[in-house]
């Protein structure tokens, strides 16, 4: 039987994602009791600027006064869609204090605190629920809570970040550079004004954080979070990539160490063979793969971002909120038993694909290859191409590591890929190529991942 009594829920936020909450708590009214078994009623609304309300919102339910909103003492749900740290973090733990629970999309508030907020919605007895927080309308952080629950993971790997894999895409089926690609997923509205976030990777780490700390049971901060972005990113790269058969896609990664003592959290750009299922992830999509010993591999795909996509996530939580509070229980709690360190990035392991500016004269590939032999990072093949013309070598080449082709005289992009190696290892090598008189520079490196 339908308890005849609404839940009353306040809206914290009513831009691109609000709007869209509220219009369809309004629309599926119907609907939404039914699942619920209870109506849902839109008690109030909290914005900073009246005037930007979208239509179709009552306006008596508008006010700038957010925290006289959460502590009315009758609201039952707030949903926080306003982002940043303050006052999104004092207003969500005010609301625990005043008998709310909460759904949030605030993926920087929870990578920064998380704990301090399910410790207060523990305290209080209430739900802290955020769906929307990670990859927009694809149910993952409710998977790895509770149908994970009983299972070991051991790797989450994915495309989090619409912009990102936007503008990649972009670049590796147009040929475009990466200014190009920016611009357009700017005119798309794939892209802010100040693509920052997004495009230097601080998107992705914070849901590499909240991905991490809930797969392995242990709290992770986006500040352990490696993180490099992809405006370093250039056509040759992608051009290299095709070559061995790979894409360049923007990856969150997260892992638990062998020994199962230590995680690690990354994010940056990658070479992944086009065989993987995250290399037909295009344009805005997210994915993400996860590792789990008993279930095995599993990917979860969908839009990761926008005002519906959004909204669907936001709302799938109110309703599993809303149960809760008609039976009188709460959701899963942050389960971070295991206190497990995040090691650095020095100690990831896995390959690389590095390009150098060399003298196209005899003996430069026997140099390179001692210096790698030096630091123990073994080379799996070097491609030489000649880049003036009359060098010699205006083809590439493709060869192992005891290859001793030599141009004639000119310059040469010399590029190695290496057998799995430790970062810090990788790093000191690097260090020392940039020593080589024959080695005019280093170009770009980036791993390889996914195989």
């Amino acid at each position: 039987m339908m308890r005849t009594r609404p839940l009353k829920v306040a809206l914290l936020g009513c831009g691109v994602v609000g709007s869209e909450v509220a219009r369809i708590m309004t629309t599926h009214a119907d609907d939404l009791a039914a699942r619920i078994g209870a109506p849902v009623e839109l008690a109030g609304v909290a914005v900073r600027r009246p005037s930007k309300v979208r239509e179709g919102i009552d306006p008596a339910l508008i006010t700038t006064d957010a925290t006289a909103l959460v502590k009315r003492g009758d609201i039952d749900v707030v949903i926080e869609v306003i982002g940043g740290i303050e006052p999104a973090r004092t207003l969500i733990t005010t609301a625990f204090e005043h008998g709310a629970s909460v759904v949030s999309a605030n993926k920087a508030l929870l990578a920064e605190d998380g704990t301090v907020l399910h410790a207060a919605a523990q305290e209080h007895g209430r739900d802290l629920y955020y769906e929307a927080a990670v990859a927009g309308a694809i149910p993952l952080v409710r998977p790895l809570r509770e149908s994970l629950a009983g299972d070991k993971v051991n790797r989450v790997l994915g495309i989090v970040n619409g912009t990102t894999n936007f503008i990649l895409d972009k670049m590796d089926t147009s040929g475009a550079g990466y200014s190009e690609a920016l611009d357009e997923a700017t005119a798309l509205g794939y892209a802010e004004a100040d693509p920052t976030a997004d495009v230097e990777g601080f998107d992705a780490a914070a849901k590499a954080a909240i991905l991490a700390g809930i797969a392995f049971h242990t709290r992770v901060r986006i500040g352990e979070v490696h993180r490099e972005g992809i405006t370093e990113v250039t056509a040759a790269d992608i051009a290299s990539a095709r070559r061995m058969g790979c894409t360049v896609k923007l990856l969150a990664i997260c892992e638990r160490a062998a020994d199962g003592q230590s995680v690690t959290a990354r994010v940056h750009p990658a070479m992944i063979p086009l065989s993987h299922p995250l290399a037909s992830v295009r344009e805005a999509y997210n994915a993400v793969f996860v590792e789990a010993e008993a279930a095995g591999q599993l990917m979860f795909y969908g839009p990761g971002a926008g005002g519906s996509p959004t909204a669907s996530a936001v709302l799938g939580d109110l309703v599993a909120v809303c149960r809760n509070k008609l039976n009188g229980a709460t959701g899963p709690g942050e389960s971070a038993y295991t206190r497990l360190p995040v090691s650095p990035m020095g100690d990831v392991v896995t390959r690389y694909h590095i390009s150098l500016d060399v003298a196209d004269k005899p003996g430069v590939l026997a140099q390179v290859a001692t210096v790698f032999a030096e630091q123990g990072v073994s080379i799996d093949t070097v491609r030489q191409q000649g880049r003036n013309p009359g060098s010699g070598d205006e083809g590439a080449i493709e060869q192992g590591a005891g290859g001793r082709r030599a141009g004639g005289g000119g310059e040469a992009s010399l590029v190695v890929v290496t057998h799995r190696a430790p970062d810090a290892a990788l790093s000191a090598t690097v260090e020392a190529l940039r020593k080589l008189d024959t080695v005019r520079g280093v170009a770009s490196i980036m791993r390889v991942e996914g195989e």
